[in-house]
């Protein structure tokens, strides 16, 4: 039996991590725009949607980047990073969330007016170190996303969590309740990535 790879399965078996960049390459505003955009339709803890952005394109701002980011070559090199933070203070925008849900349909007015009341008692009472695993986990979700609608678009990429987050966070002066979480390089490729095996899944996977 002949079975064809959907346009999804081939995407993701051709998204590489890429570590060569083709420098001087400049990837237009729209198009970080439009990629951002489609990426922040992932879910996420009750919808609270705590990722944030920096793009940093500068490349002296990059230079600076790569200092303290393990001395990574692709840093500087790639076109653009997307810096992915964590808002732990994401629940103070539940009204606005909900409200926007009730006002195009999504749900009833007593619905968002249960939700804002739970995100905002559940999730103001948590400690921050729960917090913190709550949007690690939601960023996790919406970089595989980047990471997947730039390789449509006819980008590579490459995500990184070496990068000293202490003073990443000093360098671009982010408020408290933002963490740094993830680097996402992206850009034209100037050679391929490295293959990379997997476990067999008969291995990973129990069926009960």
């Amino acid at each position: 039996m002949t079975i064809t790879q959907t346009a999804i399965q081939q995407l993701m078996h051709d998204r590489k991590s890429v570590r060569k960049y083709k420098e001087g390459v400049v990837i237009p505003h729209e198009k970080l725009q439009a990629l951002l955009q489609n990426a922040i339709t992932a879910p996420s803890s009750s919808n609270m949607q705590p990722w944030r952005f920096i793009v940093i394109e500068d490349q002296q701002v990059k230079k600076e980047l790569r200092q303290i980011s393990n001395d990574q070559e692709q840093v500087e090199t790639s076109s653009a990073i997307i810096a992915v933070l964590g808002d732990l203070e994401m629940y103070k925008n539940a009204e606005q969330i909900y409200d926007a849900n009730f006002e195009q349909g999504f749900m009833p007015r007593e619905v968002a007016d249960l939700m804002i009341k739970n995100s905002l008692g559940l999730y103001g009472s948590l400690p921050s170190e729960k917090l913190s695993s709550l949007v690690h986990f939601d960023a996790g979700l919406i970089s595989m996303q980047i990471m997947l609608l730039a390789k449509d678009m006819g980008y590579d990429t490459v995500p990184m969590g070496g990068f000293d987050k202490i003073k990443f966070a000093e360098r671009f002066n982010l408020p408290k309740n933002e963490v740094p979480i993830l680097l996402i390089a992206i850009g034209e490729a100037a050679a391929p990535a490295y293959g990379s095996s997997r476990l067999p899944v008969e291995q990973i996977v129990r069926y009960i």
